[in-house]
């Protein structure tokens, strides 16, 4: 009833070598460097504004973190300033919502270390933030 396929499929690129694959794991690891450089980026700025021995460590941590899964790369950095910006409250909100996609993506990947550290991190801004603040996402 059906003639068989006879000819490859235009539509695979089966046979090319040309063509950039990466696993599973590689792109779970630059999935989770960019949310955990994003929580670096909103630590450096929050230590900016209420410097902490609490947001210090955080800061080290996660540059660590990023610099593992980027193959020993470290993340781009700039000082952060205390400019008129995002109001304290607005930017713990944004790093617990950071720490909880970089979590996801860590246990995802089996990543103990990461998955660990995020799950800190989200703590630490929840306690910031307070149960009004979380339930009134």
């Amino acid at each position: 009833m059906y003639e068989p396929i006879r000819a490859k499929s235009v539509h695979t690129m089966a046979g090319t070598s040309d063509f950039p694959h990466r696993s599973r794991e590689e792109e779970l690891d630059i999935q989770l460097a960019g949310h955990l450089a994003a929580l670096l980026a909103v630590t450096d700025e929050l230590r900016a504004r209420a410097p902490s021995d609490d947001l210090d460590t955080a800061a080290v941590r996660l540059a660590e973190q990023v610099a593992r899964l980027r193959g020993g790369r470290p993340p781009a950095r700039t000082p952060a300033t205390a400019a008129a910006g995002p109001h304290l409250t607005a930017l713990h909100r944004r790093a617990h919502t950071l720490a909880g996609r970089a979590l996801v993506v860590a246990a995802s990947r089996a990543d103990t270390a990461a998955a660990i550290l995020t799950a800190e991190r989200m703590d630490a801004h929840a306690a910031r933030l307070g149960p009004r603040e979380l339930a009134a996402r």
